[in-house]
This record gives structure tokens, C-alpha cells and sequence, in this order.
């Protein structure tokens, strides 16, 4: 019998329209607030992936 093949769910994707953004997990049980600048256009969080893209017109305001 083989184990089914278990897909990680994809990161979450937030757009934001600075290019210096921190994380810091949300809620209660997150994590240690960490800085990422967005020189490429995006960055992930080494902690939770959650994935920082640089779009001014996506971002949430």
C-alpha cells in the first residue's frame, strides 16, 4: 500500500505597497517580528512563507 502524495497548501500571498514590510505571524501564536526589503519585488517569510509581493494597485489600504 503507498501513501497518498500530501501537497503543502500554497503560501499566502500579501501585496503591499511599501518595499520594506515586517511579519510577524498574525494572531496570538505567531512569531518573532522580522523586517524584509522588497528589492526584487518580493520576499518570504523564513518563518511562516507567507509571500510579500510589491503591487501598489493590489495592495490593501
Amino acid at each position: 500500500m503507498t501513501k497518498p502524495i500530501v501537497k503543502a497548501p500554497e503560501p499566502e500571498i500579501v501585496y503591499v505597497d511599501k518595499h520594506r514590510v515586517a511579519c510577524d505571524g498574525g494572531g496570538a501564536l505567531g512569531h518573532p517580528r522580522v523586517w524584509y526589503s522588497l528589492d526584487d519585488g518580493e520576499a518570504e517569510c523564513g518563518y511562516c512563507d507567507r509571500k510579500f509581493v510589491y503591487d501598489p494597485e493590489k495592495a490593501k489600504r
